[in-house]
């Protein structure tokens, strides 16, 4: 796979025949996946006034989409994304506004964290879907990879988008209306990209070999994978909290959607940027290397002090930022690397659920530390688990070289 993608290749994926409709829905569908638990911690703050509390509802949440991300994973690798996907966007309207119902009530903590972790249970699995369609759409090669790439750079522009757009619509006469927002489009989506043309042709698929509780999973090379998308969830769900702690310490709370916009714009340009010269080369050493300089970054915004300097921290911030989009890229095509055939949205599926148990497990440890020692904490605190889990991909870097497709050394 080659390690750039030109204009052309991008355009190539992007109008190859059939791809218009499901590539517009998946965007629809897909952009709510970051902002939709965010968008619940800020209404349950909001409601409840406890960022603890928030933290363990929004968490219970995104376990909840760990749980069913894998499972929706295999389902559809079996049976296709269309039947799969329709049934789960019924469940999910049905659950959603089960937690809307349950917050405006003041059910207990313990109500709400299970209606919350039942709307992740069900949440559509449309990232795996959108990917796994790829391969039906446009042959192997560069336009492939463009396409691949395509789909990691949008997940990540969502992934801080969507937060960002949720810390907006928080201030809005009803806090509400950021879950509202994302769950409606999230339904919507993936409903279009199910009833898609090239959705529908997807038929039947046999088992891949050596089908265990594990599944991909059972793969070391995906357990690698794994392991750096927790540790990218982990660094991202503490800045998730810290920043919009900070601004509001800082008097300014929707002043936390405008840094977060500004980290998504530093991290799409330097990632479109890095992936024409991506160093370290091979993919294997960039991983454990792009997780650690990450986690230094997002450590050194604690520096922004008790005092809240808002020019620190948007600093900061940027620097950061400009390693989100490789790190993302770079889950999305090792994949291909790692993942055994006829499985790639269930391989996706653990990426995702990895990235979400690492994202909940960051919000939920950065509330509490916001809490009890400050904002400025939060990022300490994420940066430490970072640095931890980049150690550990350094020490299974080979494993990403025992399935290769390809040259390893040449995956962007």
């Amino acid at each position: 796979m080659s390690s750039s993608a030109s204009l052309a290749d991008y355009r190539a994926a992007l109008t190859a025949p059939g791809a218009a409709v499901p590539v517009l829905a998946s965007a629809v569908g897909r952009f709510p996946i970051a902002m939709l638990p965010l968008a619940t911690l800020l209404y349950v703050q909001h409601e409840t006034g406890s960022f603890a509390v928030a933290g363990l509802v929004s968490a219970g949440q995104m376990v909840g989409v760990a749980s069913g991300a894998v499972a929706q994973g295999r389902v559809i690798d079996r049976l296709g994304p269309s039947r799969p996907l329709l049934l789960i966007v019924g469940v999910f309207v049905l659950a959603v506004t089960a937690l809307v119902i349950a917050v405006e009530t003041a059910q207990p903590v313990a109500v709400l964290v299970a209606l919350a972790t039942t709307a992740g249970i069900v949440r559509p699995a449309l990232e795996g879907a959108s990917r796994s369609l790829w391969t039906t759409l446009v042959p192997a090669g560069p336009a492939r990879s463009a396409a691949l790439t395509y789909e990691a750079i949008s997940l990540e522009v969502f992934f801080i988008l969507g937060p960002a757009i949720a810390a907006f619509l928080v201030a809005a006469p009803w806090p509400g209306l950021g879950l509202a927002v994302a769950g409606t489009a999230m339904a919507l989506g993936a409903g279009a990209f199910a009833l898609s043309g090239p959705a529908r042709r997807v038929g039947r698929t046999p088992a891949h070999d050596g089908v265990s509780l594990l599944g991909a999973l059972a793969r070391p090379g995906m357990r690698t994978v794994a392991l750096a998308a927790l540790g990218f969830g982990l660094v991202i769900g503490s800045v998730e909290v810290g920043v919009p702690a900070v601004t509001a310490a800082a008097g300014s709370p929707t002043l936390g959607g405008v840094l977060l916009s500004a980290w998504s714009i530093s991290s799409v340009l330097a990632g479109v940027l890095y992936g024409m010269r991506p160093w370290p080369r091979p993919l294997h050493l960039r991983m454990p290397a792009l997780l650690g300089g990450f986690a230094v970054l997002v450590a050194a915004m604690a520096l922004v002090g008790p005092s809240g300097s808002i020019a620190v921290l948007v600093i900061t911030m940027v620097l950061s930022g400009a390693l989100i989009t490789p790190q993302v890229t770079g889950h999305s095509l090792a994949v291909d690397i790692a993942a055994p055939p006829g499985a790639a949205a269930e391989a996706f599926g653990w990426v995702i659920t990895a990235a979400t148990l690492g994202i909940a497990t960051g919000q939920s440890s950065a509330g509490i530390v916001v809490e009890a020692f400050g904002p400025p904490a939060s990022f300490v605190s994420g940066g430490m688990a970072g640095v931890v889990l980049a150690a550990v991909l350094w020490l299974r870097r080979a494993t990403l070289l025992r399935h290769p497709v390809g040259s390893s050394t040449a995956v962007a």
